[in-house]
């Protein structure tokens, strides 16, 4: 299974984004096989306004099944949870530590977003 996770950076050691829509990368780690692959989520940086949906769709491309991140708002949740996307809030300081934090069930999904569109 893949889980995503919303970072600024290339590594496991990388500090956690809060925002899903506009985090600059996410990190896809594979459970099974202990891989990961960073994609790059500049074009949603600084978009005006679609941002989430976007992110969104590249999450459910990247055949993640569950997303970690900070925050997450009404229109990504929408679709993340169209998808089957299960979204965890989580305020990690490290990819490794939310990675840690999944991996022992200490995180719970989200039942809806938890900000406002637009968020920043």
């Amino acid at each position: 299974m893949k889980v995503a996770f919303s970072t600024s950076g290339e590594n496991l050691e990388a500090p956690m984004d809060s925002r899903f829509g506009r985090a600059p990368k996410f990190l896809i780690y594979d459970l099974d096989k202990d891989t990961y692959e960073v994609i790059d989520n500049q074009q949603n940086m600084n978009a005006m306004q679609g941002a989430g949906i976007q992110a969104a769709e590249t999450i459910a491309r990247s055949e993640a099944r569950s997303l970690v991140t900070g925050h997450c708002g009404p229109k990504a949740f929408r679709v993340l949870n169209a998808a089957g996307i299960k979204v965890f809030p989580c305020e990690a300081p490290t990819v490794a530590a939310a990675l840690h934090a999944f991996r022992a069930g200490e995180l719970k999904p989200s039942s809806s977003a938890d900000v406002e569109g637009h968020w920043a």
